[in-house]
């Protein structure tokens, strides 16, 4: 029991209030401030090299500090986790995505719940504690209307919460949630969610600012930008075509040449061979050059979209006079992604489910890039440009998946800005720091060390002096300026990988390897990986892919279901719930309290227009439309008002074609030919009762309910197994 200052007596009179007292603006420790871009590269930001004007960030940096030697883990949901836990994510159980669990302690899909996260360590300073984003720290069976939600982001310590659970959305028709619920933002020709995920952060600082401003605050803001799907507007990549018609092989040499003139690396750095999977630019016909400038322009504008709104984030800040004492950070929670493959998409969805599309299928629709109709992504040649001056890409431990941009800014306390740090550093590094420049006492089980002494001295000694990466049987270790790499793929021998070695002092851009030289060394940086393997609970070593991964359904929640019973109302089931596309047969049945009567509505809607399926009852018809890639098969019935039930057959073969009959009180009525079903059809989810995302069905406007006093329910029923490399190509590609 806490010690009262004041004094209890037996009367008010013989007694003496106390109260805590009220904290001095002035005299506060900083507010703190994590941006986390997602899939961005080392060189994408102005200030690392790049061609694409990132004004407000550069400002920060200008302002502030930029690290050259700042490090992630090769993947979102574990370097996420290492840097709201400042442990090593095979530590704390996030071995690869939320979304999976392997069936091993360090693979669970979540923090395990004995770790303190960085909201609640500093909530319990007194911070108010805001997320706004992309979460993606919970698993997917758990990532619903109800729950359980011991993994969001509210049961970890944050206060408020607004953006999406998942590794990626669709920035026109997300699928949001709001604290413990789902949200429903006004979605419209003028919605884009960067700029909603920037009203939401300046509407939190707003009420602090108004209620709260005797206590600091920690805002986390995640972008979806820049992972897949690209979206902005055509305004944004316009002006970026003449800028990347040169091509890949040519930015990666101008960033390069701008990195050593803004002393970003040393002048001696060289840059690494082209990615063997990469082609030349000036080997890739017309059309290819074509089409690939322009999906690399908008790249392009969707991060500079982006910036844009931390501007906006900045001049709040200024106006509430908040800026001077708030440490901001920026950075990318890895390397630029190569799951674009080699041609990148016009519409993303079709990577995504598998089934990529040809150049000369893409090119005719090369207008639609970046917008409703083109959720685009870049061939792999722009992230090997992206992560200049590396090699490889996200998923891979060379440098290329692993070095990641850092901007520091602190106007309060920083004394020296527009200078660059050189510190060895890792994720898992930043919550310690935040931790002491709040006040905090420092959590003993962090992995991580501060850094916060290199913000005065440029030769401060960097806080620690190893590191191993492991991602999906790559491995690599850093021990004193060495770092060994392996390579490695699913079903190598792991006593057979070819493992290199570089002298990072020597060699900034793990460009030479010197293994045939140092065979000592090499030796001694293996054996302290698998020291630093068996502390960290890295083992067992699995090379599985995601494919392998999630190519069972795991045994928990409604993917593992074989009938799954859902009731109308405004509850939403997200995309990652695995019940959403149409790669599985299945029977979907309707059934009302007593019979149709004279009712229209939806009854069941999965997606939206440019992918997805809705069951309808209009004008008497039972109605049908499934669509993928904007490609549209309808079926229609006439349906009596004394109907009790009402449904869907599908049926699907193995060249993932499918049959669909529409069912009414247990009969077949009408039926059509689906050429192409798939296990990614959007990025939204599954509505009962409504359509409630930008609507599949252009025969209706708005959601279209089905009034509830009718529907009573609808079943959904899987008939045997789902076409599982399918499905897991599609999450594999998601990340």
């Amino acid at each position: 029991m806490e010690t009262f200052p004041g004094k209890i007596g037996r009367t008010l009179a013989e007694s003496r209030p106390w109260w805590p007292p009220l904290g001095n603006r002035d005299e506060l420790p900083p507010n703190i401030i994590t941006i986390l871009f997602d899939d961005t590269g080392w060189s994408d930001f102005g200030c690392y090299g790049s061609e694409i004007r990132t004004p407000n960030i550069d400002a920060l940096a200008e302002g502030g500090l930029r690290y050259n030697n700042f490090h992630v883990t090769p993947l979102c949901s574990p370097s996420r986790a290492s840097l709201l836990t400042g442990r090593n994510h095979h530590n704390v159980g996030m071995r690869n995505l939320a979304d999976t669990d392997t069936g091993f302690p360090s693979g669970r899909g979540r923090v395990r719940a004995d770790i303190p996260m960085l909201p609640r360590l500093l909530r319990d300073r007194g911070y108010a504690t805001y997320m706004v984003g992309k979460w993606h720290l919970t698993p997917a069976q758990e990532i619903g209307p109800a729950g359980p939600f011991d993994t969001w982001p509210i049961q970890s310590g944050f206060d408020r919460f607004y953006g999406f659970l998942g590794g990626c959305t669709d920035h026109f028709g997300p699928e949001l949630f709001e604290d413990n619920h789902a949200a429903e933002p006004a979605l419209g020709k003028d919605y884009h969610l960067s700029e909603d995920l920037a009203d939401r952060a300046v509407h939190y600082l707003r009420e602090h600012a108004s209620f709260r401003h005797t206590a600091p605050f920690f805002l986390n803001l995640c972008f979806g930008a820049t992972h897949a799907p690209f979206q902005v507007d055509k305004s944004y990549i316009d002006p970026y075509v003449p800028v990347f018609e040169k091509g890949w092989d040519q930015t990666r040499k101008d960033r390069l040449a701008r990195q050593k003139a803004m002393g970003l690396i040393p002048e001696e750095t060289a840059l690494t061979p082209r990615n063997a999977e990469v082609p030349t630019w000036d080997s890739l016909d017309q059309d290819s050059r074509r089409l690939f400038t322009r999906l690399q322009a908008c790249f392009a504008g969707f991060l500079e979209h982006t910036d844009e709104q931390i501007g906006r984030l900045v001049a709040e800040l200024k106006r509430l006079d908040m800026f001077d004492n708030t440490i901001i950070l920026v950075m990318s929670d890895n390397g630029a992604s190569r799951e674009g493959g080699p041609n990148g998409a016009v519409n993303t969805n079709a990577n995504y489910s598998g089934q990529p599309e040809t150049v000369a299928e893409m090119l005719p629709r090369l207008d639609d890039i970046g917008g409703p109709n083109g959720p685009a992504f870049y061939p792999q040649g722009w992230a090997m440009a992206g992560n200049t001056p590396f090699r490889r890409y996200k998923q891979y431990v060379e440098l290329g998946g692993v070095r990641s941009p850092l901007v520091v800014h602190w106007p309060r306390s920083l004394s020296e800005t527009d200078q660059v740090r050189s510190q060895f550093l890792h994720a898992i590094d930043i919550a310690p720091t935040l931790v002491q420049l709040a006040g905090a006492p420092r959590a003993a089980a962090f992995d991580g060390q501060s850094f916060a002494s290199s913000f005065d001295h440029a030769d401060a000694i960097a806080p620690r002096q190893t590191q191993y990466w492991e991602m999906f049987g790559r491995r690599a270790v850093y021990a004193d300026g060495w770092k060994a790499v392996s390579s490695h793929e699913k079903g190598d021998d792991y006593a057979a990988d070819e493992w290199r070695l570089y002298d990072l002092n020597q060699d900034f851009s793990e460009c030479h390897d010197v293994s045939a030289r140092y065979p000592d060394k090499l030796s001694e940086l293996q054996d302290i990986w698998w020291q630093e393997a068996e502390a960290n609970d890295v083992l067992p070593l699995d090379d599985r892919t995601l494919v392998d991964v999630i190519s069972f359904r795991q045994p928990n929640g409604i993917m593992a279901a074989d009938e799954v019973t859902l009731y109308p109302g405004k509850t939403h089931i997200p995309q990652v719930s695995m019940i959403t596309s149409s790669e599985r047969s299945m029977d979907i049945t309707a059934y009302f309290r007593k019979t149709l009567g004279s009712s229209d509505g939806v009854l069941i809607s999965s997606g939206e227009s440019q992918g997805g399926y809705t069951l309808f009852v209009q004008d008497g018809l039972l109605r049908f439309e499934h669509v993928r890639m904007g490609n549209r098969v309808t079926v229609s019935a006439k349906i009596p008002q004394d109907a009790q039930t009402c449904g869907l057959r599908l049926r699907v073969s193995g060249d993932a074609a499918a049959t669909a009959k529409l069912v009414i009180d247990g009969g077949a009525v009408g039926q059509t030919d689906i050429p192409q079903v798939a296990g990614h059809l959007s990025f939204w989810g599954l509505d009962v009762g409504r359509d409630a995302g930008l609507q599949v069905s252009n025969s209706y406007q708005g959601q279209f309910a089905f009034p509830d006093k009718v529907l009573d329910r609808v079943v959904m029923r899987f008939v045997g197994d789902v076409d599982t490399p399918s499905q897991a190509r599609s999450v594999e590609m998601a990340e």
